[in-house]
């Protein structure tokens, strides 16, 4: 049913459209204010996958608040169909406007890329990652200023799957690695360099040398001007790690750049080259060709001068655009009469026919402490061993079989610690019993993780047994049963900020100096470590690192922002928010 309009509105042309539907420029029939709207194709309609992404979107775009992005108005969903209506932007897209004029003025270049990462902050401040940062989805206005549209592909920090136009798209997406606002940073600086030269980053004649070339290949930034050849390095920098953490720390750096190389009132100039090279497409503005308004209205979610809808499903050039399955984790839930509240020209939440009853949701994973109900064990040297206590266990997952295996995985560093301590006790008479006591120290979105303390009676003595920790993955099953799964090498760089956050600076109260912790012993469970919801806690007994037994029992929490660029990308990128923002330290 492509004929279904959105009530209320009049139709005035076709931006462009798109494998996953139409944008349209229209007219509000009460206001006469213009909006740009999206329709989702009608055989789009009939997929949930689609229809739930198209939800997505507009629920991001709901709580995004920028001047740098265009705002929405309204989902509207009716039995005919599902669109998006959102502010509308006189201008022109930067994709016509670099067709058109070719290179910008370096402060041009600056000045749309600062406005293109105010856009994005705004996303990333949610834990939001756009992952199709191009120059179809920045709109210039007359004025020079820009906003960014189309968020299709977006997704919470940390999600990995192929997704993205290839031409911009960083190392990690091709990896369909997780994704992080500093994978924004990337495509950002790539259209940085295209607006500088005129000139994509990379050009290659499949989409396989292309990838080749984004993963492997040196940054180009011998093409920009010898001041802003930093700037393209730490941007396009390989390792998502080395670049800046994320869209507002980039822009610090590029005022820095800008402003020693161009001067101060740089931006100022940028801008008014932006608004030159703008106004030279005027008449191919969208509401300026109709004659209908003025350099503050205009195209939205599409231009006609972008060359057809900015959408999911749209072709990117001569390697296409690749786009893999995205399910939603929010939806708008519009049922009823229609419901039309006008104001500035928007129409809020409109829904015409009650809306088609969806899936209901799974339950959410819970997490339980359970008794464990261990049989007494024999020892070969006549003694008895016996455990009680209580393991973490999950269940609620779709999949029956994730359940199982995250369980296995959380109880794992007991059964491995009971094998060595009956072996320990092995050759003692008397009877022994551990008693575990489990900790949840972080229950995040995706990660958990367990501390378990054990408590021994016998005749070993209090204090002995060494803590236990295991991270899992709740979407995925994957367990870093180790200390050093979490880490991305065994650094040496762990013990000095573990060692910044223990009392007085010391490993041992009694013994001042001393090797602190190695490779080694994350890997073999002498030391523990988990994670928390602001940082990790390390946790030692003074006799694994070579002090004596009257140390005892000692830890330290380290603050996110000191060892994010310790950690694996996966664990800090699914780390709860504000963590997720949190990238290393330039």
């Amino acid at each position: 049913m492509d004929g279904w309009r959105v009530p209320g509105y009049t139709e005035l042309k076709v931006l462009g459209e798109g494998g996953q539907g139409r944008v349209v420029l229209a007219r509000h029939d009460a206001t006469g204010r213009p909006a740009a709207i999206k329709y989702l194709s009608a055989h789009n309609t009939a997929d949930e996958r689609h229809l739930e992404t198209f939800r997505r979107e507009a629920e991001l775009l709901r709580r995004l608040r920028s001047p740098y992005v265009a705002q929405l108005f309204g989902l509207v969903e009716a039995e005919g169909g599902l669109a998006i209506v959102m502010e509308a932007v006189d201008g022109a897209s930067l994709r016509a406007l670099l067709t058109e004029r070719g290179a910008l003025p370096p402060e041009g270049a600056l000045a749309l890329l600062k406005g293109s990462l105010l856009g994005l902050a705004a996303a990333h401040d949610l834990g939001i990652v756009h992952r199709d940062y191009k120059p179809a989805n920045v709109v210039v206005r007359a004025d020079g200023l820009s906003k960014l549209i189309d968020f299709g592909v977006a997704v919470d920090a940390g999600a990995a799957d192929l997704s993205g136009t290839p031409l911009y798209m960083a190392p990690e997406q091709w990896r369909a690695e997780p994704a992080s606002p500093a994978t924004d940073v990337y495509a950002a600086t790539c259209v940085f360099v295209e607006c500088v030269t005129g000139e994509r980053p990379f050009r290659a004649p499949s989409a396989e040398a292309l990838r080749e070339l984004h993963v492997s290949a040196p940054v180009p930034s011998e093409k920009v001007p010898e001041p802003l050849r930093g700037l393209v390095e730490r941007g396009m920098a390989k390792d998502p790690w080395d670049r800046p953490p994320g869209a507002m720390a980039f822009v610090r750096e590029l005022e820095s750049v800008a402003s020693e190389a161009y001067g101060t009132d740089w931006e100022r100039r940028g801008v008014a080259a932006l608004a030159g090279a703008a106004a030279a497409l005027a008449a191919l503005f969208p509401l300026t060709s109709l004659g209908a308004g003025s350099a503050g209205a205009g195209a939205g979610a599409g231009s006609a001068t972008a060359g057809g809808a900015s959408t999911a499903g749209k072709a990117a050039g001569a390697t296409g655009k690749i786009l893999s399955g995205v399910s939603a984790k929010t939806t708008l839930a519009v049922t009823g009469a229609a419901v039309i509240a006008a104001g500035g020209g928007a129409a809020v939440y409109v829904a015409t026919q009650p809306a088609k009853k969806r899936p209901t949701p799974p339950p959410p994973i819970a997490i339980r402490l359970t008794a464990l109900n261990e049989p007494r064990a024999a020892l070969p040297g006549g003694g008895t061993w016996q455990v009680n206590g209580q393991v973490v266990t999950v269940s609620g997952h779709r999949d029956p079989a994730l359940d199982t295996k995250l369980n296995a995985a959380l109880r794992a560093p007991l059964v491995q610690r009971w094998t060595e301590t009956r072996s320990i006790l092995g050759g003692q008479p008397g009877a022994y019993t551990g008693t575990v006591r489990p900790a949840i120290l972080l229950r995040g979105p995706r990660l958990l993780s367990v501390r378990y303390d054990t408590d021994v009676e016998g005749q070993v003595g209090p204090g002995w047994d060494q803590a236990r920790t295991v991270t899992v993955d709740l979407d995925t099953g994957t367990a870093y049963a180790r200390p050093i799964d979490l880490f991305r090498t065994a650094s040496p760089a762990l013990s000095p900020k573990v060692l910044a956050h223990l009392p007085g600076n010391r490993w041992c109260p009694r013994e001042p100096v001393g090797p602190g912790i190695t490779a080694r012993q994350l890997t073999s469970g002498e030391v523990s470590v988990a994670l928390t919801a602001s940082g990790i806690r390390v946790a030692y007994q003074g006799a694994a690192l070579g002090y004596s037994g009257a140390c005892g029992n000692r830890s330290a929490d380290v603050p996110y922002g000191e060892v994010a660029d310790l950690l694996k990308p996966e664990v800090t990128a699914a780390v709860p928010y504000p963590a997720t923002s949190v990238r290393p330290t330039p």
